[in-house]
């Protein structure tokens, strides 16, 4: 594949040695009908690299050394699976630098994010490596009496990864760890617009295994720019055994619907529409120092991102108006630039999508403190907007953003009586009893919890809170804990009777 023409903050080396073509059993090559894709860097829409654009017939070759890899990998000892996975968490460590500037290459973060999330990133691989030797189990006496139980955890088999851009090593390690720790070989679609940054984490991995004789097809990556090619051939194939997704909720119903068919076990990570609730009461400081944090990372391009800010009324225009100040100081640019705390946004359409709910909110009555407008004569930049005065009913409080815009909705509810709010699009609700003193709290992030990193003081709380979240379209399965290598693992059940022999039989995919 081509190479960039121009990409100064990249190191020769790096552009050297990142891949573009499909990796398949081992091999990087290209698709199978010679077609590519563009890869741009938002912040200066400038062509990157031209990437292999897989096809069915690409991702079926994917899954066939997948499906030859699985009996050698499952039978490859926990421990050694695990010094694979430490191997690459300290080569992706170690090199830290040069793929944090590839993120920001393919992704627009500002280096100190782009850096942050290597390292976040890569102890997934950590993580996991120290869980690929906790394979749990279950022996115990046949309630009846007479036979003994023994239940046992084996790889599920192979799995579809399919990755979002806007954490192109987090969400692809996250993925990759507990499958592999597990046993299971993996085929990764990589986001179309930040592929480069997980075909490196493949490459490291493959490399890893290859110097240890084991099988490189364990490890197999297909980026297209045609999603569905990829996705559907392999669901309605029966060797595939596993879906994991991260992404909007609408396409992730649809690949529900699909994986369905084969009844595959499946982990989602669906949208978010986190609220930040601040009370009158509040450090509004703490809360407005919490609000910048929660609400600017990757310039608001997360799930977990706060989307609404919900604010008593007696503080709400004190709190838009130091939002506002804090905005004001914040310098948005090219990621690789020094100082920078915005960067771009992804492309184009998420400009012009962010700029559409902020266009229909202040046409709704909504007053605009600071923001509002498209900066820079080149990329995809956003100035970080707040907007006080936000009718509830808006489409910019009720859809997911995924920007740096921060609308204001006072409520009124005294504290002490009972405020309810419901997330009437992401089909999530949050309701709150009994709260005194908050100083200021980020409730029904994008992964259904309380985060008590945003704000930093967190809930100060003297009474007690409760919370009831119902979630109808959320998460699916486990991932990032110790519950996610079982998520990759299908339970086996053995009855012993004594003297004689054992029977077993498969558990169910569940």
């Amino acid at each position: 594949m081509s190479r960039p023409a121009a990409a100064s903050h990249l190191s020769p080396a790096l552009v050297a040695h990142v891949p573009t073509g499909l990796l398949v059993d081992g091999h990087w090559g290209p698709a199978a009908g010679g077609a590519t894709f563009e890869v741009e860097d938002p912040a200066t829409e400038e062509s990157l690299f031209d990437v292999a654009d897989g096809g069915r017939e690409d991702a079926l070759r994917a899954l066939d050394a997948a499906h030859r890899a699985a009996p050698a990998w499952r039978a490859t000892p926990p421990r050694e699976r695990a010094e694979v996975l430490r191997a690459v968490y300290e080569r992706l460590v170690a090199r830290a630098d040069d793929v944090a500037a590839l993120i920001t290459a393919e992704c627009g973060k500002p280096r100190a994010e782009a850096r942050a999330e290597v390292l976040y990133g890569a102890d997934f691989l950590r993580w996991y490596a120290e869980q690929a030797v906790r394979a749990e189990g279950l022996v115990r006496t046949a309630p009846a009496g007479g036979n003994r139980q023994l239940v046992h955890r084996r790889p599920v088999g192979p799995a579809l990864l399919v990755t979002p851009w806007n954490f192109p090593i987090a969400m692809a390690t996250r993925k990759i760890g507990p499958a592999l720790a597990a046993g299971c070989p993996v085929v990764i679609k990589p986001a179309r617009l930040t592929p480069l940054t997980t075909a490196l984490v493949a490459e490291v991995i493959r490399s890893e295994l290859a110097d240890r004789g084991l099988p490189t097809g364990v490890v197999n990556l297909v980026p297209s720019s045609r999603a569905s090619e990829i996705s559907e051939p392999l669901m309605a194939d029966p060797r595939l055994r596993k879906l994991s997704f991260t992404g909007s909720t609408a396409v992730g119903r649809t690949l529900l619907q699909g994986a369905a068919q084969q009844v595959l076990r499946t982990s989602m990570e669906l949208g978010g529409n986190a609220p930040f609730v601040v009370f009158d009461d509040a450090d509004l400081d703490a809360a407005v120092e919490g609000a910048v944090v929660a609400k600017l990372r990757n310039a608001g391009q997360s799930c977990v991102a706060a989307n609404r800010f919900l604010v008593q009324d007696g503080v709400a225009r004190e709190f838009a108006r130091r939002l506002a100040d804090a905005f004001s100081e914040l310098r948005v640019g090219p990621g690789f630039e020094d100082g920078v705390r915005v960067g771009p946004l992804i492309e184009a359409k998420a400009v012009d999508g962010v700029a559409e709910l902020v266009d229909a909110a202040v046409d709704g009555g909504a007053q605009v403190l600071i923001g509002a407008e498209r900066v820079r004569d080149v990329g995809h930049f956003y100035a970080p907007t707040v907007l006080s005065g936000v009718d509830p009913d808006a489409r910019v409080v009720t859809e997911e953003i995924f920007g740096p815009v921060a609308p204001v909705v006072a409520f009124g509810e005294r504290r002490g009586h009972r405020a309810r709010e419901r997330h009437r699009v992401r089909a999530r609700g949050v309701r709150v009893h009994e709260v005194a003193r908050p100083g200021g709290a980020r409730l029904g992030g994008g992964r259904g919890g309380h985060d008590r990193r945003q704000p930093r003081h967190g809930l100060r709380r003297e009474r007690a809170l409760r919370r009831r979240q119902a979630v109808r379209a959320g998460p699916r399965g486990r991932r990032g804990g110790p519950r996610g290598v079982p998520g990759d693992r299908v339970r086996r059940a053995l009855r012993a009777r004594p003297g004689g022999r054992q029977e077993g039989r498969q558990g169910v995919r569940w």
